[in-house]
Formats: structure tokens, C-alpha cells, sequence
């Protein structure tokens, strides 16, 4: 029996943690131009959330925002009730189709001085909160679906004070390539998106807000830039998309060419 998507007519409906800013913003609103519905989750800004919302029910499609800390995986079985009721309400659907891991924040410190707080704040938002959440979401996520998980450039170039941020999304990957071998028999395929420097709020807007940081980075990338919300939202949503599906278990960078 395949495992294919039974109603090719039926409306695709992705999930996006931290959609509200930033890739995942940006990300959510390239789906949204390709058709495709969204449930997106913001931490605090309820008003960005809502924002974001609006600009994708103004593209014609629908749109819901829910709240979630993806660093409290205490929430988690609340938080897929509430996916479950949204689905119910807004699609009178009990499955979404693809999944994009994409909230966080980051640290920067030297792994010489960075203390135990800073350490368990990473796990919890980049490793153990995608681990447990996908586990919790798996049942509402359709056979044939897909998972996109961030991970960073930072995995196979070291930028000094990336060192603990870029051992979660190591684990980010491994776990991404288990996926796709346990879900498989699902047809669910699992992918990673490593962005490089990227032009956002991230890290307290370091790539966006200084420009020195900026025009190293660009000096080391092969395309002489810092990268846009736009260069990684596209290819998120590409790879998202039915007609990547045979990807499965990559790791997939997206820097612009940095460190070459």
C-alpha cells in the first residue's frame, strides 16, 4: 500500500515553531505563497504572531498562532491538544503534513566560560525540545508527511564561542537521520537545513545589527554577502514541499559558501 498522501486535493498544512520571526517568518510566508496552510507557534510576541497571520490569510490561505516554549517539555502534550483542536476548528482535519523545528535562541561564550545555565538553556531549546516535541506531534502528523529540523553551519566550520550551540545541532542532525529511518515505513522523510550567517534578530541581531561582524562574514562567504531571511525561507519551504520528498536523511547547507 503506498504511503503517499491519499488525497492529492486535500490542503497542506505545515507546523512551524517560532513562525512568528525571523526564517521561520519568512519560511511560513513562502509556504503560504505556495498554497500552503500554516500553524505557527510564537514564545512571547503574540502581536508578530498575529502579524504574520494576517500577511498569510491576506495570500488567501488560512492560518492559526499558538503559543509554545519549546524549551519546557512539560507543555508538550498540552501544546498538541491544542494543535489537535486547531486542526479540528480551522481544517475539520485531525493530521498536518510537514513539520519544521526551526525555534531557538542562541549564546555566544567561549566553551572555556560557558557556565552550566547557558549549556542546559541550549539543550533544552535546540536538542531535548525538538526530541520530545516531534515525539509528541508524531501522531498528528500524517503518513507521506515531512520533517524539517534546523541545524547551522556552525556543525562543520567552529567559529570560536559556538562551541556548546553547535554540539546541540550535531545532535540536531543525528537525530534527523534517525528519523528518517524510523519513520520511514510511515513514509515520513526527515531532513536538516544548515543556515550560515543569516540577517535576523537571532543572537541579539549580531549578523543584522553589526557591521563589522557582517563584512567578515561576507569576506569568508563565497557569494561576499551575509545572508537574507529570504535566501534560507525559500529553500525551507522547497524542501518541505512534495516535490523534494525523495530527499530523505540529508543534511543540507545553506551559507552562502562559507569557510570553502
Amino acid at each position: 500500500m503506498s504511503l503517499l498522501k491519499e488525497d492529492p486535493m486535500k490542503q497542506d498544512i505545515a507546523l512551524i515553531t517560532g513562525g512568528s520571526r525571523g526564517i521561520g517568518r519568512q519560511t511560513a510566508l513562502e509556504l503560504a505563497s505556495k498554497g500552503t496552510d500554516i500553524i505557527l507557534t510564537f514564545r512571547n510576541r503574540h502581536d508578530a504572531a498575529e502579524a504574520v497571520v494576517a500577511d498569510i490569510r491576506n495570500r488567501g490561505q488560512q492560518a492559526v498562532a499558538l503559543p509554545l516554549d519549546v524549551g519546557n517539555t512539560q507543555t508538550f502534550d498540552d501544546f498538541a491538544g491544542h494543535v489537535r483542536n486547531a486542526l479540528r476548528d480551522y481544517w475539520q482535519r485531525e493530521r498536518f503534513d510537514y513539520l519544521l523545528n526551526n525555534a531557538g535562541s542562541g549564546s555566544h561564550a567561549p566553551l572555556a566560560e560557558t557556565t552550566e545555565a547557558q549549556f542546559d538553556s541550549l539543550m533544552r531549546e535546540h536538542l531535548k525540545g525538538p526530541f520530545f516535541l516531534t515525539q509528541a506531534l508524531l501522531p498528528l502528523l500524517a503518513d507521506g508527511g515531512r520533517i524539517l529540523n534546523v541545524s547551522s553551519g556552525v556543525t562543520r566550520f567552529s567559529t570560536p564561542g559556538s562551541g556548546a550551540y553547535a554540539m546541540m545541532k550535531g545532535g540536531i542532525e543525528v537525530f534527523t537521520r534517525y528519523l528518517a529511518k524510523e519513520l520511514g515505513p510511515r513514509g515520513i522523510s526527515a531532513n536538516s537545513i544548515a543556515p550560515g550567517a543569516i540577517a535576523t534578530d537571532f543572537a541579539d541581531g549580531l549578523m543584522r545589527d553589526n557591521d563589522e561582524v557582517a563584512e567578515f562574514v561576507a569576506s569568508v562567504t563565497a557569494l561576499e554577502r551575509v545572508g537574507q531571511p529570504e535566501d534560507i525561507g525559500r529553500l525551507m519551504a522547497t524542501l518541505l514541499l512534495p516535490e523534494s520528498r525523495w530527499a530523505n536523511a540529508q543534511r543540507v547547507e545553506a551559507s552562502g559558501g562559507m569557510f570553502l
